[in-house]
């Protein structure tokens, strides 16, 4: 169990939080959600002892593990990835290289024997001699093979050290496991495999995500996070949303209903209080009238953005025909021979593993990269709008915001251009904001404002939702559900593929799948495939 109690952080002025207790129990799964900038991140440094608050403490059951999932990507390029992994454990990784120490000795002692045989005790309390076998045990889960075991941290590339830090805060059975974004830069098997260890985790897990149905999955009570307080509900995500929406249409109800009948005895007591006969009945309502007090409706500090893509044109008969596409890239053959022919109403979902690929033939279709072999022609009635995955290059500018989506607009009128960016919440002062001093969801959200303005009927986007809080990408979401132009994009967002996509396409070894139906049916097929090949397996054998 960990417990806030009394918890007060203030920032100069500002209470991020104000006299928050909580209670975390064993057991549980909580989804810490709010905002962007309510101080999710940093109330997780607060419970693990990183961040002092400034009143107020932490306690946790005595004798009991907690462990973070870590940030630093570069922290442990000097390790082996294996230890790397029990290094979770710290109190057990030490006392491997202690032992390792003494034994190493040439000239072993009396004593070093006394304390070789302490640690050896501890060793196999701690299930020491199962160690290494559980830590290949979660590599493995998550997509790292027995080949990288043994690499050191420095060679891997960057989805790599996510998934290590990851087995690293899983390791050893923590009694309290804290998670920020697990799932980002995960591909979709590691984040099942992910979802199915936490499903089963029997101790106390806190997790910050933006991925609504990992979330669902996962999560037996939400922590809200709202105007520095923290509010906990029973159930998974959704469960909250449709709670705490119904609350705050009760209270709606139940003001309008006091409303009414604060007017109803304000005109009766400005009618008849003057009236000698009907004074102590005006009395009467007046004192009624007092004890009338309306619910406070603070409005949400969570913002929604406004994100509408409207095609300037509509797509005739054609989209999009590729024919044999290649490309290799730094010796490796990241696409080989793709081929198909896109549908005006298509919106075609790219999942699977193999993110390089998908960047690659997105940056062929969207001209910024040329082909080996074959071609791809868009119909002659479409426009396409590109979101990159790595938009570093579109913010290498010293401009403002408006100045920087001005560029891209036919109408260069400064309301006009305006009026996109208040939608994606930039508003006021905020649209003159230097492009190069934004956040990683602030460009997010210019990139969208410059989709929106192009007025393309075709939209290519890569990982749109990284970056983004729960609120964009709801609305991106929505957005995108109701655009009537044609869509090419990848997410690690299952929601957001699932509800989006009618057709689904995933570029392997032996080629590309292509599927139309839902990404739920399209997993729900590839794990019966997957079975009937074990079942084809084990007749063999």
């Amino acid at each position: 169990m960990i417990q806030a109690n009394n918890v007060t952080l203030r920032l100069g002025k500002r209470a991020l939080f104000e006299d928050v207790n909580i209670k975390f129990t064993e057991g549980n799964c909580y989804g810490l959600i709010g905002a962007n900038g309510a101080g999710k991140s940093t109330f997780l440094k607060i419970l693990s002892g990183e961040l002092e608050p400034s009143k107020g403490d932490v306690s946790i059951t005595p004798g009991q593990r907690l462990s973070v999932l870590k940030q630093d990507h570069y922290q442990y390029d000097d390790f082996i990835v294996l230890d790397t992994v029990m290094m979770g454990n710290q109190r057990l990784y030490e006392i491997m290289q202690e032992k390792n120490a003494i034994y190493a000795k040439e000239d072993f002692t009396d004593e070093d024997g006394i304390r070789a045989s302490e640690l050896e005790a501890e060793f196999a309390d701690m299930n020491g001699w199962e160690a290494e076998s559980d830590a290949a045990t979660l590599l493995n889960g998550l997509g790292i093979s027995n080949d990288f075991h043994y690499m050191m941290m420095k060679d891997l590339n960057g989805s790599q050290k996510v998934k290590v830090l990851l087995a690293q805060a899983l390791f050893g059975n923590p009694d309290i496991l804290l998670l920020d974004e697990p799932t980002n830069h995960l591909d979709l098997d590691a984040i099942y495999w992910l979802e199915e260890f936490l499903i089963n985790f029997d101790n106390t897990v806190i997790v910050v995500s933006h991925d609504r149905y990992f979330l669902n999955k996962v999560c037996t009570h939400i922590a809200d996070i709202d105007y520095a307080k923290i509010q906990l509900f029973s159930g998974n995500y959704d469960f909250w949303y449709e709670s705490s929406q119904l609350l705050t249409r009760q209270m709606k109800e139940s003001n309008k209903k006091k409303e009414e009948k604060i007017k109803e005895l304000q005109d009766f007591i400005a009618r008849f209080s003057a009236n000698a006969s009907k004074s102590k009945q005006a009395t009467s309502r007046k004192k009624a009238l007092d004890k009338i007090q309306l619910d406070e409706l603070k409005p949400s500090s969570r913002k929604y953005p406004y994100i509408n893509f409207k095609p300037n044109r509509e797509i005739g008969n054609d989209a999009l025909m590729v024919e044999h596409l290649s490309k290799t890239i730094d010796g490796v053959k990241v696409l080989d021979d793709i081929s198909f022919l896109m549908k005006p109403t298509d919106k075609i979902a790219f999942v699977g593993p193999n993110t390089q690929a998908v960047t690659t033939l997105f940056k062929i279709l969207a001209g910024e990269m040329e082909p080996d072999e074959g071609t791809y022609k868009w119909g002659v009635t479409t426009t396409q709008s590109y979101f990159p995955k790595d938009n570093t290059k579109d913010f290498s500018q010293d401009e403002t915001i408006v100045e920087w989506l001005t560029q891209y607009s036919d109408d260069k009128d400064a309301t006009y251009v305006r009026g996109f960016l208040g939608r994606m919440l930039f508003s006021g002062d905020d649209a003159l904001k230097k492009v190069g001093v934004l956040s990683g969801g602030e460009k997010v959200r210019c990139m969208l404002s410059k989709l929106m303005i192009s007025g393309a009927n075709i939209l290519i986007l890569d990982e749109p939702t990284n970056h983004l809080d729960m609120e964009s990408i709801t609305a991106l979401n929505e957005a995108l559900k109701d655009f009537s132009g044609a869509l090419l994009f990848t997410s690690q967002d299952h929601q957001f593929v699932q509800t989006t996509a009618n057709r689904i396409m995933e570029i392997t070894e032996n080629g590309l799948i292509d599927k139309e139906c839902t990404y739920d049916e399209y997993l729900e097929n590839n794990a019966d495939a997957r079975k009937r090949q074990i079942v084809e397996i084990s007749e063999e054998d």
